[in-house]
């Protein structure tokens, strides 16, 4: 039996922390940081922050009644809306009603199974692609999973442009993610988001860099002998029931939702996996085998389904480290919530990172167990309980993606390599995704 093995979390004191502590310091700079122990054992919490007042339901049940049973009742909040225009406009994420239903509609064809079986041989192409320039020794793993997620999500849906895999792409992007926490605090206050400092000044640029490449992009589709990809089929089919302007507008909307999107939540899932992996050796040797039978047969679509074992490590990381650990909605009309009273314009606030770790809901719910997602362990099970994607009609559209892609990356990487532990102390980072701060340095050794 393999030893326990409890990963790294943010601290947690015994009293909840005050509303107010969240709007600096570590708590603003890190989602999941600030949680009481409290917050892993109760069924609901309430909170006001700036006057917004915020549920927080931790039951299953609750958490389908939001996101399935009365989903028409909660929509994207506004605050979120103003916070992610500048970046994703109006795209699939932020939407909401008809817009909502024509984009999901529009893009769910780029992301159905036989699509995603379609890619796993670019998958595992562009992992072994990064693969070559590895030379042993000490390699930030972070780095690396994002540079390839970025390549496969940009070959995928992009044509492989260029422009979206440059060092100056990557720097200015990760830049953006990191100034969403300065001006989160900006909006709840009802202030123009403006540069107060040096990460947002960085952030603005971020943005403006991403937008302003990807309107490029799309207006490049437009023009006679576009490739046929993604972008190119989007604005046809937005044309179809938009105007010209506005199906530009939409389309480089989508395109901004999932390069970030399709990148960056896949990377950390990758990322939290190898960490995972390096600390349990046996376990990463019986990984390594599984990856290198699997591909014997070949890098073709049916690799992810001869990974069981990898899968339940990587379901297991997700719920260890969800790339999406906060979603939220706003309620549009009165509703009850764990006999609660929910008003109209009140935020519900659904948390992953604490859900998924909730003591009522797991057994030893910090610690690092892939057995939980055996078949006969995943039995009986609230389907509301385990959500790294979402759940009810908003469930990520691009789930499967983000599952193969990072089956295959890991499979490749992991059937070649053996990557170690360097004793350095892990923390989390991110106002919008989970990361290691600082990167996430692992010791990466060939097998024979």
């Amino acid at each position: 039996m393999a030893e326990r093995f409890v990963p790294p979390y943010p601290p947690r004191p015994a009293a909840p922390v005050p509303s107010w502590r969240g709007l600096y310091g570590e708590r603003a700079r890190t989602l999941v940081y600030g949680w009481s122990e409290r917050a892993f054992s109760e069924t609901y919490l309430f909170r006001k922050v700036l006057g917004w007042r915020v549920h927080i339901p931790l039951e299953p049940q609750a958490i389908q009644h939001v996101l399935l049973n009365n989903a028409a009742n909660y929509e994207k909040p506004r605050l979120v809306k103003t916070l992610l225009a500048p970046v994703i406009g109006r795209g699939l994420l932020t939407s909401d009603g008809p817009l909502w239903r024509a984009q999901r509609q529009i893009v769910a064809a780029s992301f159905n199974p036989p699509a995603v079986d379609a890619l796993v041989p670019v998958f595992a192409a562009q992992a072994e692609r990064r693969a070559k320039g590895w030379a042993g020794g000490v390699l930030d793993v972070a780095e690396e999973a994002t540079t390839t997620t970025m390549q496969v999500i940009t070959e995928a849906l992009f044509s492989g442009d260029k422009r979206l895999t440059s060092r100056t792409a990557l720097t200015h992007i990760a830049a953006a993610l990191e100034g969403f926490s300065e001006a989160r605090l900006q909006v709840l206050m009802g202030l123009p988001v403006f540069p107060v400092t040096l990460r947002g000044l960085r952030g603005l640029r971020g943005q403006a860099y991403l937008r302003r490449t990807l309107t490029q992009i799309v207006e490049e589709r437009l023009r006679p002998g576009a490739p046929d990809d993604f972008v190119t089929g989007m604005i046809h089919a937005l044309s179809e029931k938009y105007s010209r302007a506005e199906a530009v507008s939409l389309a480089v909307d989508n395109a901004a939702t999932f390069y970030l999107a399709g990148h960056e939540t896949t990377a950390n899932s990758i990322t939290w996996t190898l960490y995972l992996l390096s600390e349990q050796p046996d376990l990463q040797e019986a990984v390594a085998a599984e990856a290198q039978a699997a591909l014997a047969s070949g890098a073709d679509a049916r690799l992810p389904t001869r990974l069981p074992l990898l899968q339940s490590v990587v379901e297991e990381s997700l719920r260890l480290y969800p790339a999406a650990p906060r979603f939220d909605r706003e309620a549009i009309g009165e509703d009850e919530i764990c006999g609660y009273r929910v008003r109209r314009g009140d935020f519900v606030s659904i948390w992953p990172w604490l859900l998924h770790r909730h003591r009522a809901l797991w057994d030893d719910p910090d610690a690092f167990d892939p057995q939980r997602f055996t078949p006969d362990r995943k039995k009986g099970r609230h389907r509301f309980q385990y959500i790294p994607f979402g759940a009810g009609p908003r469930t990520c559209v691009g789930a499967r993606f983000a599952i193969a892609e990072a089956l295959t990356i890991l499979a490749v990487w992991i059937a070649r390599w053996s990557f170690g532990s360097v004793r350095r102390p892990v923390r989390l980072s991110g106002s919008v995704t989970l990361r290691p701060l600082g990167g996430m340095p692992l010791k990466m050794t060939p097998r024979s």
